[in-house]
């Protein structure tokens, strides 16, 4: 089983356009090789390939953190499933992951959701993507500063508040205070949470 990110920006119309595509490119370049991997295309669209499933969940909160940390945000599903052609550019591989990615994307357009999952379990859908829907009542609030915590949060996860104070240039004491405001103990509940069932769904 693999799991396939597939977004676009929001609003990257009204943006100036290379600014943002060059943010995207570097958020995207930590998961693998372009355009095997991830790749972005029709302008403002992506696709990322997450191999460990398990990991799929707080790599789209992180693209998410990355990019509201420049006033930029994304619509993303994410689709688990088999890959059954693998192709040169990832836009061209094929199987039920990346066919569960693509149809649930097309439908949180006009849903103006802007993450959700699909495994085809439908009871196991059902009760995740309500809980990101919670979730998103936040996390689709981030300012800069919330967002900034989070993505380096994510990426350095053995860090204390005081080293991941260093890294922002701000005492421990504000490291705390974006915390909180961030409700980053919520979004680690919801990670630890989502790799226990898909553990379970995709166990042998």
């Amino acid at each position: 089983m693999t799991s396939i990110i597939t977004g676009d920006i929001i609003g990257s119309r009204q943006q100036q356009s290379e600014h943002w595509v060059e943010d995207l490119k570097k958020i995207l370049a930590p998961f693998g090789h372009t355009p095997s991997q991830w790749e972005i295309y029709r302008g403002d669209e992506f696709q990322v390939e997450i191999a460990n499933p398990e990991d799929a969940l707080i790599t789209a909160i992180l693209i998410k953190a990355h990019l509201r940390a420049v006033k930029s945000d994304a619509r993303m599903s994410i689709g688990f499933g088999d890959k059954t052609h693998n192709a040169e550019r990832i836009s061209e591989s094929n199987g039920s992951a990346f066919i569960n990615s693509g149809e649930l994307f097309e439908t949180l357009k006009k849903q103006k959701i802007t993450l959700a999952l699909r495994t085809g379990d439908i009871n196991f859908d059902e009760k995740l993507n309500l809980m990101l829907q919670l979730a998103l009542t936040f996390m689709d609030s981030w300012l800069v500063q919330s967002a900034e915590f989070v993505a380096v949060a994510i990426e350095n996860p053995t860090l204390s508040q005081e080293e991941i104070g260093q890294k922002l240039g701000i005492n421990q004491a504000a490291v705390s205070r974006r915390q909180k405001r961030a409700q980053f103990d919520l979004v680690q509940n919801l990670d630890r949470y989502f790799r226990k069932q898909i553990k379970q769904l995709t166990a042998p």
